[in-house]
């Protein structure tokens, strides 16, 4: 009996089999491209994702050498939020949304206008931002009308997925609060009220479920495509963040885990006696029905590295083949010959706006202090430093509200695997740290929640039992109190300059209007 779990992040999709003793038998990976052609805007070809579905799931069961028929159950998760537009015939209508976009800033004034913010947060829980779908989908009623109108349902990835797969157009508990004030997190249900109060189509939302629900089953055309048993079950699915958690342990209140993707966040689950209006609050995969998860996010986490690889390291990355050499490696190692506090370099590392706590959407990446001593090592090492800042920032937010955290803070996925980053977020943070040991991620984690909607695993305890934690870390004193200093001066600069960003967001926007006159 095994078990698939396919992931989809912001740079990339992947899937995990494996088998009823929770074992990787097989994996696979792919990149896909992000598109930012336009100020704030942060798109994928949406159609891409179910190639590289495709793709990923064949690898996976080439190298497990598992029979299609093995497939017990699958489960999908991706990064949130996200937004896929499909026709009637259930293909998309335009490029995907990632969690990156920031394009839709005056619908959310509109909606401060309308509805107001404290009934905004009493209703989702969460903050009135630009990220949920709902403000997307708004942009798009206003901006593309002709697309807008076409609309049959409105997914996450992960959703879009599971439609390609079964048929069935679902979301998530734990997905369905990033569709915004819509979304009743309490009550666990869209609010028919504000729909019609926003003049939205009622008919466009998914159907809602418990992470470990089944929607629905292999259909024969998507089993012709990924080559997957027609008749397999596919369950409701989870966030990925959710997801990389579950399958590392996190399965009581109290556990934080850290994951270093694309985005940068952290998350600690507990029973929803308390909601942070400054983070992010949905529910929790192993008791979606009960349990909630408060998760503070910087917007462009690993992708600074990835920004670094693409930019300043290309020779290297394409030299990849021939050397053998990971440029990441290269990438970790220039950074760690440079000494903590990267030798006066501080860097804002807002290159998409920014989240929490400071949920400011005009923001951009600074780099303070730059000098010709100053090498890309120092850029990389400020960039790492300035994600531990931000990261910070929240975790102080909710360490003084009281809420419940158990120590170790376990890492997780992307840039974890640096010892060199870890050990910063351990300084920065005062608090001890681990490695998770097997670091196959959110789709182990979505393998898992296959197994216990299916009734391989009776429970989540099968994830705590496989879970190894490796590489612990202790703080390094003098390291904290010099960051701490330096954390001072991050929030300073932000300070200095916030104003700032709103007339550089202005001047960029007059003088693209201009241009396209």
């Amino acid at each position: 009996m095994n078990l698939l779990g396919i992931d989809f992040g912001t740079g990339g999709g992947k899937a995990v089999i494996i088998n009823e003793n929770a074992e990787v038998l097989g994996y696979g990976f792919e990149e896909y491209k992000i598109y930012t052609e336009h100020p704030g805007w942060s798109e994928h070809d949406a159609e891409e994702y179910w190639n590289v579905a495709c793709r990923v799931i064949k690898t996976a069961l080439k190298q497990s050498g598992s029979d299609p028929s093995d497939i017990e159950g699958i489960a999908v998760s991706s990064a949130l939020p996200s937004m896929v537009m499909v026709g009637e015939d259930g293909n998309p209508l335009a490029r995907a949304y990632n969690l990156m976009d920031r394009r839709a800033v005056k619908q959310v004034n509109y909606l401060r206008e309308k509805l107001g913010e404290d009934r905004v947060f009493a209703i989702s829980k969460n903050r009135l931002d630009d990220h949920p779908i709902v403000v997307n989908l708004l942009w798009e009623k206003e901006n593309r009308p002709e697309i807008f109108s076409r609309i049959h349902k409105v997914l996450t990835i992960d959703g879009f997925i599971a439609s390609r797969l079964t048929g069935e157009n679902t979301c998530h508990y734990s997905g369905a609060p990033f569709y915004g004030v819509v979304y009743n997190l309490e009550k666990r249900s869209f609010e028919k009220d504000i729909i019609q109060e926003l003049a939205l189509p009622e008919s466009i939302f998914p159907d809602l479920y418990a992470s470990e629900d089944i929607i629905g089953e292999i259909t024969s055309s998507a089993a012709a495509q990924t080559s997957l048993e027609a008749g397999t079950p596919v369950a409701a699915g989870q966030v990925d963040c959710n997801a990389g958690w579950v399958g590392a342990g996190a399965i009581e209140a109290g556990a934080c885990q850290m994951n270093l993707g694309t985005a940068g966040n952290f998350g600690i689950v507990h029973d929803g006696s308390y909601f942070d209006p400054s983070m992010i609050n949905f529910a929790y995969t192993t008791k979606s029905n009960r349990d909630f998860i408060t998760v503070p996010t910087t917007t462009t986490g690993g992708q600074l590295i990835r920004y670094m690889r693409d930019n300043f390291y290309k020779a290297e990355k394409e030299s990849e083949k021939e050397t053998g050499i990971d440029t990441y490696d290269i990438i970790n190692k220039e950074a760690e010959a440079v000494p903590p506090g990267s030798e006066g370099l501080v860097m804002l590392p807002y290159l998409m706006g920014e989240r929490t706590p400071i949920w400011d959407v005009q923001a951009r990446g600074t780099l303070f202090g730059l000098s010709l001593n100053h090498t890309r090592g120092h850029i990389v090492r400020a960039m790492m430093e300035a994600v531990a800042y931000a990261l910070y920032d929240s975790y102080q937010i909710l360490k003084k509200s009281g809420m419940s955290i158990t120590p170790p803070l376990i890492l997780n996925e992307g840039g974890a695997k640096s010892k060199l980053w870890r050990q910063i977020i351990t300084d920065v943070f005062n608090i001890p740290t681990a490695l998770v040991e097997n670091r196959t991620g959110a789709p182990y984690g979505d393998a898992i929640l296959a197994g216990v909607a299916t009734g391989v695993f009776k429970d989540y305890s099968i994830s705590k039992e496989k879970a190894r934690y490796i590489e612990g870390l202790e703080p390094i004193r003098e390291n904290h109190e010099m960051y701490m200093e330096y954390f001072k001066l991050y929030k300073n600069l932000y300070e200095h300059v916030k104003e700032d960003y709103k007339t550089l967001a202005h001047l960029r926007a007059e003088y693209n209007n201009r241009s396209s006159k």
